[in-house]
């Protein structure tokens, strides 16, 4: 079979995945009341963001063979691991402070950063070379004829991949370090006991957060180095098979965020089963209650005729 079919097949997969997915993520939260939290707030315009990449950009990904990327993901993983630094070193202040309002305030921030970071190609930062070269304006479109990859190097990966996952290592280090130390004090009181239990609890959710930066980065550095090594090295030093691999692999990211929430998570995983049962499994159970509710005035009727006789 034909490579770029192979390739073609598989990111219709992932897409298909990533907005079935996510769109359970945007469901488990706005429907489940115990998901009215800040955090919860974050996860999902991930989750949108996540949709956004199987709907939009791996479609136009297909389209030009591209490494089509938003740097969206980068800007509210950091606000999720500042959030978890708040929570955990600032614990009495944090609920009065970062409030619902304040997060999707935060979410609206990272939105409005993202667009224009998305399209600085647009102001300047693109191939003068192949324009130069077009006939009639008119060329044939493929994204690495029009993106330079110092663009790719310099401002995708250094700016707004390599340096905030350094600033979000550096920030869950913190927080383990400060939870794990908190820990190991003895608790004293029933006050000290309800601490240590909502740090635990912290401690778990952290873990799993941080569980999807880190597939986040294993997803994303791959497609990254090949780029450096295309820029830096010699032309055509990183094959086209390679290269659309670290797309593929870049893209299923977006498909596994869900997966982890279902299994990490488990509110997220309550509000699944929720889901489930209430729109899933809920014409069987209807068919059921009218059966039952069939049989019962069956039985009455029958009673009545019984007494009547």
């Amino acid at each position: 079979m034909n490579m770029d079919l192979i390739y073609t097949l598989v990111e219709v997969l992932i897409a298909i995945s990533c907005c079935l997915g996510n769109i359970l993520v945007i469901l488990a939260v706005w429907i489940s009341k115990s998901l009215k939290q800040p955090t919860f707030c974050l996860i999902m315009s991930l989750a949108v963001a996540d949709f956004l990449v199987g709907c939009v950009a791996i479609p136009l990904a297909v389209i030009v063979d591209a490494r089509v990327r938003t740097s969206f993901h980068t800007c509210l993983f950091i606000t999720i691991a500042v959030d978890r630094y708040f929570r955990v070193v600032f614990l009495y202040r944090y609920k009065r402070t970062v409030t619902q309002r304040h997060s999707w305030l935060a979410v609206a921030v990272c939105w409005l950063v993202a667009i224009p970071l998305s399209f600085a190609p647009m102001l300047g930062w693109y191939n003068h070379e192949t324009l130069s070269n077009s006939v009639n304006s008119t060329i044939v479109c493929q994204f690495i004829t029009v993106i330079p990859m110092s663009y790719l190097v310099y401002f995708n990966f250094f700016l707004c991949t390599l340096a905030p996952l350094l600033v979000m290592t550096v920030l869950y280090g913190f927080v383990f370090c400060t939870i794990r130390g908190n820990l190991r004090e003895k608790p004293g009181n029933n006050f000290q006991k309800q601490s240590q239990n909502y740090l635990k609890k912290e401690k778990q959710l952290a873990g799993s957060l941080s569980l999807v930066l880190a597939l986040f980065a294993l997803s994303w550095l791959p497609l990254h180095i090949m780029n450096c090594v295309a820029y830096f090295g010699k032309e055509n030093a990183v094959p086209q098979e390679a290269v659309h691999v670290g797309i593929v692999l870049s893209h299923a990211n977006s498909a596994v965020n869900p997966v982890i929430y279902a299994f990490k998570i488990e509110k997220i995983k309550t509000a699944y089963l929720k889901i489930w049962r209430q729109y899933v499994t809920c014409g069987e159970e209807n068919q059921g209650s009218q059966t039952s509710q069939e049989t019962d005035s069956n039985l009455a009727r029958n009673v009545n005729a019984g007494s009547n006789e």
